[in-house]
């Protein structure tokens, strides 16, 4: 029998000012793990919109503005295989953000006591992101999808 999905959340932090950059990171020391958004679980009984700014702001040190939802994508983990349900958001950063800097990941999660390189982006992105993760930049703005990225995966549903 198939486990449940894990429950999680994605975030797509826009800083607006001078022109739209998305906020992203890489691991100090792990190139393997590739350039990634904010993501993770969302713990039992913690609403969506609450798990986003918390995971975004134990990753990269940064509070951010949830705008909405922009999709809930079905896709199993690519390390284990098992299935998993993210819910991608839309999320304003503090126009006076940094466009760079290192961040000690917080929290009890995994990532705890990692280091992440993050920085702000332009968009549209020049390639993909680790595991797809930019797959809905266009579901926020046409514009911003990543240049010879692949439309949307089918599969998953909009909010």
């Amino acid at each position: 029998m198939t486990p449940p999905p894990r429950l999680r959340v994605a975030a797509y932090v826009i800083r607006r000012v001078p022109a739209p950059a998305l906020l992203v990171f890489d691991h100090a020391g792990m190139p393997e793990a590739g350039t990634q958004i904010p993501a993770g679980g969302i713990r039992p009984g913690e609403p969506p919109e609450r798990a986003v700014v918390r995971e975004t702001a134990e990753e990269t040190g940064l509070t951010a503005t949830v705008v909405r939802r922009l999709a809930v994508e079905e896709k199993p983990r690519p390390d284990t295989g098992l299935p998993r349900r993210t819910t991608f958001f839309l999320l304003h950063a503090p126009d006076e953000a940094p466009d760079s800097w290192l961040h000690q990941v917080g929290g009890e999660d995994g990532d705890a006591g990692l280091t992440f390189a993050c920085r702000f982006v332009p968009l549209p992105l020049d390639g993909p992101l680790a595991d797809g993760q930019d797959a809905w930049l266009a579901s926020a703005d046409p514009a911003w999808a990543t240049h010879g990225a692949p439309s949307a995966p089918a599969a998953a549903n909009h909010s």
